[in-house]
C-alpha cells in the first residue's frame, strides 16, 4: 500500500479534498449538539474546514483542535488565531480528562494507526455525557467523492488499496467502534454534500499534488499507467460541469 501523506501544503489539501470536507463540517457540529458556551475539540483538524465552522459558533476560545500533520498546524493557526492548535495524534491526546463538553473527528477514523484506541482517546478527553462525533467517508459503499477515480483504478489495477478497507468505511463499522470504545447511547446516521466540478481537468489536477492515498497511488505509477487511469477517468465524465455527491457515514456517542 502507498505511502499516505499528509505533510503537503495546507493550499493542496484543500483543494483536493478540503472543498469536500467544508460541505459536511456544519452537519458534524449538529450531529455534536455544538452549542453556544461550550468548548469543544477537533481532532485531525486538518487544514481548519470544521475549526472555522466551531469558532463560529463558539468562539476561538471555545475551540481547541490538534493534527498530526506539521503543515496542517501551521495553516489552522494562521487561519484561525485565537485557537489552541497542537500537533498530536489521536491515539495520543494532550489533554486532561474531561476537559472538553464534545470532541468531534471529522474524515478522521479511518486514517487512525487504531481507530479504537484513538476514540477511546476522544472520550477520555470529553467530560462524562459530552458528545463525541465522528463521520467517514463511504468508500466501501462507492459513495465517497473518490468513487470516480477508484473505479478507474481498480479497472487498472483489480488489486488497488481503494480505501474500501480501511475502518468506518462500511455501513455501521464507524457504529461497531465506538461501542468498541466504551462510548454510550452510539447512534449512526449519514452526512452528505454535493460539489460540481467545472471541468474534468481541473477535477483531474487535483490528484496529482499527492495528497492522500488516491494522490500517493497515482504518484506511484509510471508515465503510461498514469495516462491510462486519466483516460479511464475521462471516459467516466460524459458532461461538463458534473457534480459530484459524496456521502459520510457519521456517528456519535456520550462519553
Amino acid at each position: 500500500m502507498p505511502h499516505v501523506s499528509f505533510d503537503v501544503d495546507a493550499e493542496a489539501y484543500d483543494g483536493f479534498m478540503g472543498r469536500y470536507s467544508r460541505l459536511l463540517s456544519g452537519q458534524v457540529a449538529d450531529l455534536a449538539s455544538v452549542a453556544s458556551g461550550q468548548r469543544v475539540l477537533d481532532v485531525g483538524c486538518g487544514t481548519g474546514s470544521l475549526t472555522g465552522e466551531l469558532i463560529a459558533r463558539l468562539g476561538p476560545a471555545g475551540v481547541a483542535a490538534v493534527d498530526p500533520s506539521q503543515s496542517f498546524v501551521a495553516a489552522t493557526r494562521a487561519r484561525h488565531p485565537g485557537v489552541d492548535v497542537r500537533r498530536a495524534h489521536a491515539e495520543r491526546l494532550p489533554f486532561p480528562d474531561g476537559a472538553f463538553d464534545a470532541t468531534l473527528a471529522q474524515l478522521v477514523v479511518h486514517f487512525m494507526k487504531d481507530p479504537i484506541a484513538g476514540l477511546t482517546e476522544l472520550g477520555r478527553v470529553t467530560r462524562r455525557d459530552g458528545v463525541v462525533a465522528a463521520c467517514v467517508w463511504d468508500h466501501a459503499g462507492s459513495q465517497g467523492p473518490l468513487r470516480l477515480f477508484w473505479d478507474a483504478a481498480r479497472d487498472l489495477d483489480p488489486d488497488v488499496d481503494d480505501e474500501s478497507h480501511r475502518p468506518g468505511t462500511r455501513e455501521g463499522h464507524l457504529v461497531e467502534l465506538f461501542r468498541a470504545a466504551g462510548l454510550r447511547k452510539v447512534q449512526g446516521t449519514t452526512v452528505s454534500g454535493r460539489l460540481e466540478h467545472a471541468t474534468f481537468e481541473t477535477w483531474w489536477e487535483s490528484f496529482t499534488r499527492g495528497v492522500g492515498p488516491a494522490g500517493a497511488y497515482l504518484a506511484s505509477l509510471d508515465e503510461a499507467r498514469r495516462i491510462d487511469l486519466r483516460d479511464r477517468c475521462r471516459l467516466r465524465v460524459t458532461s461538463e460541469p458534473f457534480v459530484i455527491t459524496a456521502v459520510a457515514w457519521a456517528t456519535r456517542g456520550l462519553a
